[in-house]
């Protein structure tokens, strides 16, 4: 008989973990779990707990970070298992580098600075730990593009590799554009699909110099299209019909109206 669960805390999530990933008595499909496997779903869990604090779903976010937390116990098991390291060392290392990334806070170093100068000074603090590493090491490759892109762009930037400002960022969007329609009637997929990726890299640069997050814009154009594309087949049921029963006429002018509702809230 498996002895009991603690009774609460983290203890108790860790002792549910390794009780999944016994060999012997835990479940098979957990078992069968590696890193590869699990890490799409590390991903989908931090989107979910994104799209919580998006919509304000506060009950909800309670159970998304736990899921996300969950994700973090079960990797440091595998690692565990493994002979890597332990949950207890994954609390350490991060304890350990919030405190040497915060000495305003921790140390002898001085509150009195601009949330952009201790912006600086944490990268000034991340750029020390990579030691030798080249400019733009470190940023995963498996982050959202748009967001990479961002990061990209702003490790460039601080070392001068940038332009001076937005009319210049726009300049390039123009050619970038202009580029993409000359090529999409005699370049190969390939060479679009590039032209398609530099337009897309100069709009997030764009939305950089302009202080805009690009995955927080995209994501609210999403559901701004969601919800309005969403009123478009209400009003067409209302006539019994939907959208493929439709045409673009109607569904512009429809889509018009729903425009014209979002506004006037």
């Amino acid at each position: 008989m498996s002895p009991p669960l603690p009774p609460s805390g983290i203890d108790r999530l860790l002792a549910i973990m390794a009780r999944l990933r016994d060999p012997e008595t835990g479940c098979p499909w957990d078992i069968e779990q590696n890193f590869a496997s699990i890490a799409p779903y590390t991903l989908e869990e931090a989107f979910e707990v994104a799209d919580a604090i998006d919509r304000q779903a506060w009950p909800e976010l309670k159970g998304e970070l736990g899921d996300l937390l969950f994700q973090t116990v079960y990797h440091a098991r595998m690692a565990e298992e493994a002979g890597h390291f332990a949950f207890a060392d994954v609390v350490e290392t991060i304890s350990d580098k919030m405190v040497a990334r915060h000495p305003h806070v921790f140390g002898d170093h001085s509150r009195d600075k601009t949330a952009e100068q201790q912006t600086r000074d944490w990268e000034a603090q991340k750029a020390a730990e990579r030691g030798a590493a080249r400019t733009l090491d470190g940023i995963a490759q498996s982050l959202p593009a748009l967001t990479r892109a961002l990061k990209l762009q702003n490790r460039a930037a601080r070392v001068g590799f940038d332009w001076p400002s937005t009319g210049e960022v726009l300049d390039k969007l123009v050619e970038e554009a202009r580029e993409v329609v000359e090529a999409r009637d005699t370049l190969s997929h390939a060479a679009l699909t590039e032209e398609i990726g530099d337009l897309l890299f100069v709009v997030a640069n764009l939305a950089r110099h302009l202080k805009v997050d690009p995955e927080a814009a995209l994501r609210a154009a999403n559901q701004k299209f969601t919800r309005r594309f969403a009123r478009i087949e209400d009003w067409l049921a209302e006539t019994g019909r939907k959208p493929a029963d439709s045409d673009l006429a109607e569904m512009d002018t429809l889509w018009n109206r729903a425009k014209a509702e979002d506004k006037s809230r």
